[in-house]
């Protein structure tokens, strides 16, 4: 019941929801009830013409017996206005009793609908923001297909079910109770003989739906790796059909796909058949109490009048509709429990790397970025040993070193995308530990070996950290990347969507829209990760040409794949290892004769 209630603390302000709809299905319980309580005075008026109720007629012993007050009033109706005028007048008084039972019965669905809506709105907002605020390493170690799942499909499952049930459970008992009262009014030893079975009832259908809740967390892990491997396929849809690896795929998804089939299935078979045994159930009681009621009428027996007797099984016979849509929503909360402590582990986790409860805001950089000891490790395998590099204002400093060296994590740690295990880094003389991770991230700009664009336009892609920029800003900004030319010659120039990771886009203008965003960003200082390797020459050229203006009066630290880039930096810090093990300029590492020289030999770098 803890994740019942914290699923259902999405709902506040739930109070706003609460009161209209208990108000409204009070409401239309009343008068859904007072239709069935009025068949009595409808077939008193029909079956009892030739009585002579003007002897008979005497007020209720208590006004609490409900059955006793209607005879009480369609006996004085008869005396009053004959049966024909009785009759229109119990006629009347059903038809705007269903009319008003309507009537709060579609208000009540409308503001659960709008509580449900709510719900969603919160929950899904709640695991968006959480997701967006996890350092960058939790992705590293989760399938982004089981997070989607989480976000779409579990909080959906969450919604339905929590929602649904917190109706079934307020509403429905409250029917039953109300069946009840008037049943009692109508028979109370009749009433105590049907609840006998009740319990009997409610065990075996207990019974048919246990092990949903287990069954429900399997299918939903199983429609995350689904959703996984979707996404896995399409994004990487080239490298399987150029490998021939498409019934490996297919095998591996449908694979999948019939485990999940299976357990929903299963999950079915078991949520179906509660409905059948419940019914099942509930006309083998209502049979009983005629059997048992007929036996006592037939044979004098019965206290009852046949118009009550009727009467009372009518309502007994829906007595079973709101006990089966309790039986239902406890199969289905099994599904939605499940979903939802999925959803919960999601938003529970937390990042790894945070803010400090008094970290500064800084505006500008003045001096230098360093380094001071920083060791960084995954798990076992150390990455990064006892760092020690200066990266002064306005300097270019190149990073070289074979493959898994360390360069890229390197250049991670300065905007706290990752956290070394031991040393600091320093930002003007500041830690950054302890400065905000916004006003941190505002000072640098990253242009990555992966060009990251969205589906989107091409301006929104460009001013995605400056949303407020003016088209005249973006346009500037696209000149300066060497973009603006082959954005005017699409469909809609800077209007134009290029799809999905911008697949409408060639690599070189990708790289471009990349370095035009961090040129409108304007940062002080840049982390570049030259991906000019995989282009065509004509577009490498373009894209370094960017990416040397981009360089121009910033502070730039850049893992260098072009000669070019190596020889006008500053500095040159070639990592082995994970550790510092030359520094100098172009020239002075070649007279080293050492890593450096051998690379350049190797040609490892382009010129």
């Amino acid at each position: 019941m803890k994740t019942y209630f914290r699923l259902l603390s999405f709902a506040k302000p739930i109070e706003k929801f609460a009161i209209p709809y208990v108000s409204s299905t009070i409401l239309a319980i009343l008068f859904n009830t007072l239709n069935f309580a009025l068949l009595a005075p409808l077939l008193e008026t029909l079956f009892n013409q030739n009585q002579n109720f003007e002897t008979q007629l005497a007020p209720p012993n208590s006004w609490l017996d409900i059955m006793a007050v209607f005879n009480y009033y369609v006996q004085y109706s008869i005396i009053k206005y004959q049966e024909w005028g009785t009759l229109k007048i119990v006629c009347s008084i059903i038809i705007i009793s269903v009319f008003l039972a309507n009537l709060f019965r579609y208000l009540s669905q409308r503001i659960m609908e709008n509580l449900r809506a709510h719900t969603l709105l919160n929950l899904r907002k709640t695991v968006f923001n959480s997701v967006m605020n996890l350092h960058i390493g939790y992705f590293n170690n989760k399938r982004k297909g089981d997070i989607i799942s989480k976000v779409s499909s579990d909080v959906q499952v969450v919604q339905f079910s929590v929602t649904g049930t917190l109706q079934v459970v307020f509403k429905e008992p409250l029917q039953i109770i109300a069946y009840l009262a008037v049943l009692f009014s109508i028979s109370t030893k009749l009433t105590l003989y049907s609840l006998l079975i009740i319990p009997i009832a409610g065990f075996i259908i207990g019974r048919i739906v246990e092990r949903l809740k287990q069954q429900a967390t399997s299918a939903q892990q199983s429609l995350g790796l689904m959703i996984s491997y979707l996404d896995e396929a399409l994004s990487g849809i080239k490298i399987i059909k150029a490998f021939n690896a498409e019934q490996k795929i297919k095998e591996k998804f449908n694979t999948e796909n019939a485990r999940y089939s299976g357990l929903l299935k299963s999950m079915a078979k078991r949520q179906q058949l509660a409905s059948p045994v419940s019914e099942f159930l509930s006309v083998l009681m209502v049979t009983g109490i005629v059997l048992y009621g007929g036996y006592l009428i037939l044979n004098n027996s019965s206290e009852l009048k046949p118009a009550e007797f009727i009467t009372y099984i009518a309502i007994f016979s829906q007595i079973m509709r709101p006990a089966k849509a309790i039986t239902d929503a406890f199969s289905n909360i099994h599904a939605g429990l499940a979903a939802g402590e999925r959803v919960l582990e999601l938003v529970d986790t937390k990042s790894d790397i945070t803010d400090l409860a008094n970290a500064i805001d800084i505006s500008t950089f003045n001096d230098n970025v360093s380094f001071d000891q920083v060791t960084f490790a995954y798990g076992d395998k150390k990455i990064l040993n006892a760092i020690t590099l200066e990266i002064p204002k306005g300097k270019t400093i190149a990073l070289v070193g074979p493959s898994g060296a360390g360069k890229s994590t390197l250049i991670d740690l300065i905007p706290r995308f990752i956290e070394p295990m031991s040393g600091k880094i320093l930002l003007d003389g500041v830690d950054i530990k302890s400065i905000s991770m916004a006003t941190l991230r505002s000072q640098m700009g990253i242009v990555n070996q992966e060009s990251i664009l969205f589906n989107d336009t091409i301006f929104n892609n460009i001013a995605l950290g400056r949303p407020d920029a003016s088209m005249d800003e973006v346009e500037e900004a696209a000149k300066i990347a060497n973009a603006h030319e082959f954005i005017l010659a699409t469909e809609y120039q800077y209007n134009t969507n290029i799809g999905d990771r911008g697949l409408k886009l060639s690599g070189g203008q990708k790289q471009r829209l990349n370095i035009a965003r961090a040129v409108l960003a304007n940062p002080p200082i840049m982390l570049l990760d030259e991906a000019t390797s995989a282009l065509d020459t004509e577009s490498e050229k373009l894209v370094q040409d960017a990416i040397t203006k981009l360089m121009k009066n910033r502070t730039t630290l850049v893992i260098a794949h072009r000669l070019s880039t190596i020889r006008n930096a500053d500095k040159i810090v070639v990592l082995e290892g994970g550790k510092i093990v030359e520094e100098g300029t172009h020239s002075e590492l070649i007279a080293h004769n050492k890593l450096y020289k051998k690379l350049i030999d190797m040609q490892t770098f382009t010129e």
